[in-house]
Formats: C-alpha cells, sequence, structure tokens
C-alpha cells in the first residue's frame, strides 16, 4: 500500500507552522487539508491530552463563528498530539499564507480566554473532564511566538532490496 500524504512528509523536518497536507477537488472547488502544527515532532514534548482536548474545543468555537465559517469543513487534533488538522472548502486551492491571520486569531482568541469551555458538559462532550485552560493557554502563547514555516519536506520513495520504502 501507498503511504498516505501526511506520513510522506520528513518529521524530522517539520517545524511548527501552517502547512498544506493535501488538496483535493470537491463538488467544483476544492477541501485543503492544513497541518497546524504547534511543535518540532519528536522533538518537543508533545501537548498534554488535556490541553489538546481544550485547544480543539476553544479553537473550533472561533473558527465555526468567525467570518470564514462557511469555508470550515473540520478543526480537530493530530494523534502525534503535536498539532491539529484544518480543513477548509473553497473555489480554489488555499494555500497557508491566507488562512495564517484567522490562525493567530484563534490562537489569540485562546491565549486570552477566560470563563467555561464551550461545551466541556457531560451533555455535549464525550470526555468533558479531560480539559485544562491554562496549559491551553500556554500552548497557545507559544504557538503565536513562534516565527511559523510554511512548507515542509516530503520524504522520497526508494527502492531497499527490491522494495519500496520511505526515506528523508
Amino acid at each position: 500500500m501507498e503511504l498516505i500524504a501526511s506520513f510522506q512528509v520528513d518529521h524530522t523536518k517539520i517545524a511548527p507552522g501552517i502547512y498544506v497536507s493535501r488538496q483535493d477537488a470537491f463538488r467544483g472547488g476544492y477541501i485543503t487539508t492544513f497541518d497546524i502544527r504547534m511543535k518540532h515532532p519528536n522533538i518537543e514534548p508533545a501537548i498534554h491530552p488535556n490541553a489538546m482536548h481544550t485547544i480543539e474545543h476553544i479553537v473550533a468555537t472561533y473558527l465555526r463563528n468567525s467570518a470564514f465559517r462557511e469555508h470550515v469543513v473540520y478543526w480537530g487534533p493530530m494523534g502525534c498530539l503535536t498539532g491539529f488538522y484544518f480543513l477548509t472548502c473553497s473555489e480554489h486551492r488555499m494555500q497557508p499564507r491566507e488562512i495564517a491571520p484567522l490562525i493567530r486569531d484563534a490562537f489569540r482568541h485562546l491565549a486570552d480566554y477566560e470563563g467555561e469551555v464551550p461545551g466541556a458538559t457531560a451533555v455535549n462532550c464525550g470526555n468533558w473532564l479531560l480539559h485544562d485552560l491554562p496549559i491551553a493557554k500556554v500552548e497557545a502563547r507559544q504557538f503565536l511566538a513562534r516565527k511559523w514555516k510554511y512548507r515542509y519536506s516530503r520524504t522520497r520513495r526508494i527502492a531497499v532490496d527490491g522494495k519500496p520504502c520511505f526515506d528523508a
């Protein structure tokens, strides 16, 4: 089987930033999957699951209430706990620098957020006790303080002993 696009990226070279993971034609437009990478994978500690969950709730709520809301398809955490996937729908192939101001605004909102985490109740959330607003705010401030990258290195396909594999 072919490796999916997100596994063809050299994770030893990913820095915090916004990357296009893939783009798919859909109903006359494009679904763009953005990799919103908050951490250097395999170098920095991953984001604590409680903070990831809180970031997910607050940023998703912000995005779906923003002027950009008609283009928002999905905002959700990566299993590796180093960032999020943000899926958008538009008439053109969106690029990272187009959404960077929106992502900055969403993370500024999170960094300054006070009050109850949206949807963090037993009725609204499948794991409502798994939240940590103070750590989520720290993570947001750290992400905002970084110089973001917008292009990442892909692995290249090579053959070893006649079998395909991927190498950086």
